[in-house]
């Protein structure tokens, strides 16, 4: 991570861009080229401003390590390009050339082949991730040593920027699978177990998994933190935790599991407090957790024991324990026993489940008006995880529900009363499923969420709202127009007319349209006469009015005129559903200026 920033100005032009740089990120100290020694020792990154050939004789005497070095950037005096030099990936030069480019306007400089070509950063996935890092040779089990890595590392590195055949391994749910899975190369294979990898196929494996296997190509191994050791013991355990640490480690390799992936120490709650279990937990940097024995009484485990049961209430304290902090995981090491004189304890390891809940979540995904392009890029990756996606029917474009992934389930809510779609979406829920529920437009704008967001909060169901593009945007942007005009209109307002639907008396049409604001009305192309009496108690009958059928859909159609039409439009061409009314003097608007752009504000535009 890069916080504190060196800056060398060669010139006096660069002193005026590193100023300018300086004032958009925290810790910047700009200086002189004579103090590039310590700016490199005690910097994240350096940024040249100058040329490259200077930057580059002034930082060479200092380079050592890749994982050491800080990220050097160096910008051209005019501020056109940003190049990336030194420590692209790991020291995230890369990134900052970018971020700088953004800012300058610039033309960013990255000669990094995995990033030129779409691939990923091999090198800084495990960062990312907070995975642990191995290299190892064909058919060996033993990664290489550290000296070794960097060079197996960039011969790993090279096979698969040159595109060679390479398989993928993912053997249990890790954060960083679904990024892996959703942008796979396609010289890349995906298999979930080790055993299926053909011999001779491919020239590099890329494996993410706790297990230790001997690949049948060179392999960069990625080890997760998903493994839980709940451990039980008598009280006040008096034993050297390198003893504790032995047996478990010795029990892991035997299992083939690496001791990197140890991610929690667990147990019950009345060992909250024991020295030994504390110190364990201290010497693997990892986590010491605790739980009621009320909520490991109920755990299901392979080794029960009825001495446990008699002193403390429940069948388990290390199955139990890892299982519970697992989520529910798999039992990769049943219970284990050391028994020695008065030192006894006992240990189990669980695999993370890899379920961020352990009841499911629902996501209420506003769709956007119409276009599947136009939905968030956060809702469309809800869609593309989802296990059921309900959409309200006809209203939203079934062409938004293709980016649902095989197997998931697709429903339409349009025959379903509101208790129907809640004991689907709860049957999905319950089994820790990921439920998306798509609405059109903006949930918040008659979405109908009330009701379900009551059902959910009853029985006590995690929800998030994924916010769309509203109807009004689109039509502000198929129509042209700014809906508030400076010094002529500076409200907008969402409303509906009445209906079948009432609506409270003070938010009656005529009321509203007093403001003379923009007005954008929903759901009320069937009472279009109506609406048009009640506007023009106060707009003139000359006033700008859009009919927008189906925003953004490939059926759209937007017909313009004037509010005393404004009926006779919607009837004549025969809207109903889907269709925006849009009433204001905004509409296509083009007089005058904002004053944003005066003299007096020239100032916030300089960077």
């Amino acid at each position: 991570m890069i916080n504190k920033i060196t800056i060398i100005a060669i010139s006096e032009k660069g002193k005026e861009l590193a100023e300018r740089i300086s004032r958009h990120y925290d810790e910047v100290t700009i200086s002189r080229l004579a103090e590039v020694e310590k700016a490199f020792s005690c910097s994240d990154a350096l940024i040249f401003i100058g040329a490259l050939g200077i930057c580059v004789r002034s930082i060479a005497p200092y380079i050592q390590d890749k994982h050491t070095d800080p990220a050097v950037v160096c910008i051209d005096t005019t501020g056109k390009q940003v190049i990336s030099v030194l420590s692209g990936h790991v020291g995230g030069a890369n990134e900052l050339t970018v971020s700088l480019a953004r800012l300058l306007s610039a033309e960013p400089v990255i000669t990094t082949q995995s990033d030129n070509v779409g691939l990923w950063a091999l090198d800084t996935l495990p960062e990312k991730y907070d995975w642990a890092l191995e290299v190892l040779p064909k058919g060996n089990t033993t990664p290489v040593s550290d000296e070794q890595r960097n060079s197996w590392l960039n011969q790993a590195i090279a096979l698969f920027v040159d595109r060679k055949p390479t398989a993928l391994l993912l053997e249990c749910p890790v954060e960083g699978g679904e990024y892996l899975i959703e942008t796979l190369p396609s010289h890349v294979d995906l298999y979930q177990d080790v055993a299926s990898i053909p011999v001779d196929k491919y020239s590099l494996v890329i494996a993410v998994t706790p297990w230790i296997h001997a690949y049948p190509a060179l392999c960069i191994q990625y080890v997760p933190k998903v493994l839980h050791v709940g451990m039980g013991c008598k009280r006040d355990l008096l034993v050297d935790v390198q003893l504790l640490k032995e047996k478990i480690l010795t029990s892991l390799r035997e299992q083939h599991l690496s001791e990197k992936a140890i991610c929690s120490l667990d147990s019950v709650d009345i060992k909250a407090d024991e020295k030994a279990l504390l110190l364990l937990a201290e010497t693997w940097h990892v986590p010491f957790y605790t739980y009621p024995a009320t909520e490991l009484k109920g755990i299901e485990v392979p080794t029960p024991s009825a001495v446990v049961e008699s002193n403390i209430g429940i069948p388990s304290v290390s199955e139990a324990a890892a299982i519970k902090a697992s989520g529910d995981g798999l039992l990769v090491l049943p219970k284990q026993i050391y028994h020695e004189g008065d030192v006894q304890f006992t240990w189990a390891v669980a695999l993370d489940s890899g379920k961020p809940r352990q009841k499911g979540h629902i996501e209420i995904v506003g769709a956007g008006p119409g276009d599947p392009e136009l939905v968030s890029v956060r809702g469309k990756h809800f869609l593309q995880r989802a296990d059921l996606i309900l959409y309200a029917g006809s209203l939203v474009p079934k062409e938004l529900t293709y980016y649902a992934k095989p197997g998931a389930i697709v429903r339409s809510s349009a025959d379903m009363n509101l208790d129907e779609q809640f004991a689907l979406m709860k049957s999905f829920y319950d089994k820790g499923k990921l439920v998306v529920r798509l609405h059109t437009g903006d949930p918040c704008l008659y979405g109908a969420i009330q009701e379900q967001m009551n059902y959910f909060d009853q029985y006590g169901m995690e929800y998030h709202i994924t916010p769309g593009i509203s109807a009004f945007q689109a039509a502000a942007a198929e129509l042209k127009s700014e809906f508030t005009v400076p010094e002529k209109v500076q409200t907008i307002i969402l409303t509906r007319g009445e209906g079948r639907t009432p609506v409270p008396e003070k938010e009656q049409l005529h009321k509203l349209a007093a403001s003379q604001s923009t007005m954008c009305i929903y759901l009320s192309a069937s009472i279009a006469d109506k609406v048009e009496q009640e506007l023009l108690q106060h707009y003139a009958p000359d006033t700008p009015v859009a009919v927008c059928y189906k925003l953004t859909w490939k059926e759209q159609r937007i017909f313009r005129g004037e509010l005393k039409d404004l009926a006779r439009i919607v009837r004549e061409n025969h809207l109903t559903l889907t269709t925006l009314l849009v009433v204001g003097e905004a509409i296509g608007h083009r007089e005058g200026l904002s004053r944003l752009y005066a003299d007096e504000f020239k100032h916030l535009f300089r960077k």
